[in-house]
């Protein structure tokens, strides 16, 4: 009998349970281009309403993965674990641009499958194609290669590594289904597996610029990754992290870059921004017993940036996928620049109190660097810098952030809506934990 996918969603759409047959069909269908937009939208949405329950999910995570090839990394096994981080979104959130170079300067082998941004958050992918000649979706055989070179390729999945999430990802940016627990989990795990990983620490963000501010809803997800991970033989661990206020003192995608070179580089880093990478990579250093304890795991991770051994391992690896080989010397000379930068000025004496995250995110988007449409390009110039942190004591007229922008208009509007996103009061509201356990 013919399959026919408006039955499937239809069945979806009114609250029943597919089976692996009819997902593996489903997953192919996007993959391959057989199922319209209309309907990968509309299977979304029904998932998004309906939900999937857990034997269901882990059917679609491994119909997804399957859609491409899967690197087996005992055939020619590598000299330390294969490791990985995900983060669920958030603004200003460089992490794996360090941390994947961190923790190849300890020993471990990072295959970082990445994704464009989703919404309001920033994509690594995004931020990886603002550096010129970087090849950010190379074929298996130049990832192996690359991950034994520099012992870490930051890429994204290439026509061969799980086609179906690449189409169903786009098309959740613009139908309103970023928050789908169950295609979030899909879309993670799918490419996670697809990568061959021994472990993985997910940072699962909260707050206001999270995709799943509340943590209830992060711990509902980190439950369900762990048991897809578990039946498919990966270790996984689970940090919550505050999302609250933008992680790094940037947000765009040349500036993060620029902000990670500086980072491995030595420079001065922010104090939020080194915490959370340091706890993960600890975390997944643990799993895979690259370290007896927490701080013998910290203090290596400190030791390669202090060493300059990780800023090797990127420079290694942009020059392995085809980026200059003097980025991290001459980042300047490489990386856009917006035709206007400008101040955004405090409106009043007081301290800041409070940060809207989601609408720096969106303002960001608004300067051009996100999309609001699948296949959109993004200008990676664009964004903001010197992001001021809640409880920063601030005058009236003291510059609480600089516009990065295409044109003047594009400074002003994007200065009127940070503006806005600030809160300036008298004191900061008590700080939510930067980092917790999810158990």
């Amino acid at each position: 009998m013919t399959w026919l996918p408006q039955e499937t969603i239809r069945a979806k759409r009114d609250g029943g349970t597919l089976d692996a047959g009819e997902l593996a069909a489903l997953a192919r269908g996007i993959a391959d281009g057989t199922l319209s937009d209309a309907q990968v939208g509309a299977f979304a949405m029904a998932v998004q309403w309906r939900g999937m329950a857990p034997a269901e999910c882990a059917a679609f995570t491994r119909a997804v993965r399957d859609t491409g090839e899967v690197f087996d990394w005992r055939r020619e096994p590598l000299p330390g674990p294969v490791l990985d981080k995900h983060s669920t979104g958030g603004v200003g959130d460089l992490v794996s641009l360090a941390l994947g170079p961190m923790l190849a300067a300890c020993g471990a082998f990072v295959p970082m499958i990445v994704g464009r941004g989703l919404a309001h958050t920033g994509g690594t992918l995004d931020k990886l194609e603002s550096i010129p000649g970087y090849e950010s979706r190379p074929a298996p055989e130049r990832v192996r290669s690359t991950v034994r070179a520099a012992g870490v390729a930051i890429v994204g999945a290439g026509a061969r590594i799980a086609p179906a999430d690449r189409r169903l990802y786009a098309i959740r940016d613009v139908t309103a289904t970023v928050d789908c627990l169950p295609l979030i989990v899909a879309s993670i795990l799918s490419k996670k597996l697809a990568a061959g990983l021994e472990a993985l620490v997910l940072d699962i963000k909260r707050g206001n610029g999270a995709v799943l501010p509340e943590p209830e809803r992060g711990r509902e997800l980190a439950r369900a990754m762990r048991a897809i991970a578990a039946e498919a033989g990966l270790r996984l661990s689970a940090l919550s992290t505050d999302m609250s206020e933008p992680l790094a003192r940037s947000a765009g995608n040349a500036l993060e870059v620029r902000e990670a070179i500086a980072m491995l580089r030595g420079g001065r880093c922010d104090a939020r921004l080194l915490e959370v990478t340091l706890a993960l990579g600890a975390e997944v250093m643990l799993l895979a017993k690259l370290a007896p304890d927490e701080a013998t795991a910290r203090a290596s991770l400190a030791t390669s940036l202090a060493s300059g051994a990780a800023a090797e391992r990127l420079a290694r690896m942009v020059a392995s996928l085809g980026g200059p080989a003097d980025l991290l010397e001459r980042p300047d000379a490489y990386l856009a620049a917006a035709k206007v930068v400008t101040d955004v000025p405090a409106a009043r004496d007081g301290v800041i109190a409070a940060i809207d995250t989601r609408a720096v995110g969106y303002a960001v988007v608004a300067l051009g660097g996100g999309r609001t449409a699948p296949g959109q390009p993004v200008d990676h110039s664009v964004g903001f810098d010197r992001l001021l942190p809640v409880g920063t004591a601030v005058r009236r007229g003291d510059v609480i952030a600089r516009v990065h922008a295409r044109s003047r208009e594009d400074a002003e509007a994007a200065a009127r809506a940070l503006s806005s996103a600030f809160t300036i009061g008298a004191a900061a509201a008590q700080s939510p934990p930067l980092v917790e356990r999810i158990a």
